[in-house]
């Protein structure tokens, strides 16, 4: 078993006209692939990104409306695991600011090469007081 202490993965995306809906703002269709894809990136740091399948996505919370031209900072970290799951916490701001704009959870499951669920020996160790929160958050996740 290897344990680690969450840490958060950023990746960064600038808002283009075609990432619009018909009212010209961040289509959330976008926002979906955009955010699984950093949490994807997120369990990829962890286990070898070949076993890593998107399981379900909690939800997504828009707080805030996003317009073109923003810069976007995608923050993720594996704040639960399971035997073969993965629980990512993702929350986006505006790059540069603690302004949060979206945010939800993500669960990946580790496979082989059959698509079968197997053990990553991954074991979260929280220690901040936000990361104790986000993993009970998470294991509450688990049991829906």
């Amino acid at each position: 078993m290897k344990t680690i202490k969450p840490e958060f993965v950023s990746t960064i995306r600038f808002v283009k006209s075609e990432d619009l809906n018909h009212h010209g703002t961040l289509f959330a269709g976008r926002t979906a692939e955009w955010f699984v894809e950093s949490g994807f990136v997120a369990a990829a740091t962890l286990v070898d990104p070949k076993g890593v399948v998107c399981l379900k996505v909690h939800g997504m919370l828009f707080t805030k409306p996003v317009k073109p031209g923003e810069i976007l900072s995608f923050l993720s970290k594996i704040v639960y695991t399971g035997k073969s799951s993965l629980i990512a916490y993702i929350k986006v701001v505006k790059y540069g600011t603690s302004e949060l704009l979206v945010d939800g959870f993500i669960t990946f499951i580790y496979v082989d090469g059959s698509t079968k669920a197997v053990p990553h020996n991954i074991v979260i160790d929280p220690e901040t007081e936000e990361d104790k929160e986000l993993f009970k958050m998470a294991s509450e996740l688990k049991k829906n």
